[in-house]
């Protein structure tokens, strides 16, 4: 048991230190990384689907492979590449700037998409 309060005064600080306390908690709480969004693309019958997407900047596209056959995902500009897809691998990339970014399959080049991030 705690001692009793010996002043209004020292109630009033500690009253304000334990709201200190209570909103630096908050705070770092609410700082901390929140996941980012996924949005899933399939590569199914040789074909990415969606073939276009519109995202927000932060959101994470995953690429699935549900083909029998291996693919690739490329960026035309080169800014992203994944390794050889086998059937039902994935492959993650978070795009952080706006703009268009079309790719393709580097192994079956017909095979195209295009993402657009937008604020």
């Amino acid at each position: 048991m705690l001692p009793p309060i010996a002043s209004t005064t020292q109630h009033a600080r500690l009253l304000r230190r334990g709201a200190a306390l209570l909103l630096a908690a908050a705070l770092a709480t609410a700082s901390r990384a929140t996941p980012t969004p996924a949005t899933t693309v399939s590569i199914d019958q040789f074909a990415f689907a969606p073939k276009e997407i519109t995202v927000h900047p932060g959101t994470t596209i995953v690429w699935t492979n549900h083909d029998q056959t291996p693919h690739m995902v490329m960026a035309r500009d080169k800014s992203f590449t994944s390794a050889g897809l086998d059937t039902d691998d994935s492959y993650r990339h978070t795009f952080t700037q706006p703009g268009d970014f079309s790719y393709f399959c580097s192994m079956h080049p017909f095979m195209t998409g295009i993402v657009h991030v937008r604020p």
